[in-house]
């Protein structure tokens, strides 16, 4: 498994729409004011069947979290449009997105039992919808 440091969230949200659930991706930095409980959370992740694509990225929040999943996505999506300067996207895509991996988890430090609780994809696809519809209000 290789270690990989979160970068900060470069791409912003600049436009969430909960009823259409459509986000638009900028230039801008995204400033997230809700940090869930600061639990530490650590995204496992593999993007290939190649076992050697392995790696984890680990936050201070659910939220920091949720916010370098989509900011992982964004990224690509850059990278595949590269002249485009606003990009938009729905909630279906970012699902898409993240089915498309081989493997997606993540670790979420509980206090209570001083132990890392194990989630699905499932689960920080909810996250990640939660966590978008936060930050449009």
């Amino acid at each position: 498994m290789t270690r990989r440091n979160p970068s900060p969230p470069s791409p912003s949200l600049s436009h969430f729409s909960p009823s259409s659930l459509k986000v638009s991706a900028t230039n801008d930095s995204l400033s997230s004011s809700l940090n869930m409980a600061n639990r530490h959370t650590i995204i496992l992740m593999q993007t290939s069947q190649n076992r050697a694509t392995r790696t984890f990225m680990d936050y201070d929040s659910i939220s920091q979290a949720m916010d370098g999943i989509c900011g992982l996505y964004e990224r690509k999506l850059k990278d595949l449009n590269p002249a485009n300067q606003n990009i938009t996207y729905d909630i279906a895509d970012l699902y898409n997105f993240i089915d498309g991996l081989a493997d997606m988890s993540a670790l979420v430090y509980e206090h209570s039992i001083q132990a890392y609780l194990p989630y699905d994809r499932q689960w920080i696809k909810q996250r990640t919808l939660q966590h978008l519809r936060r930050m449009a209000h």
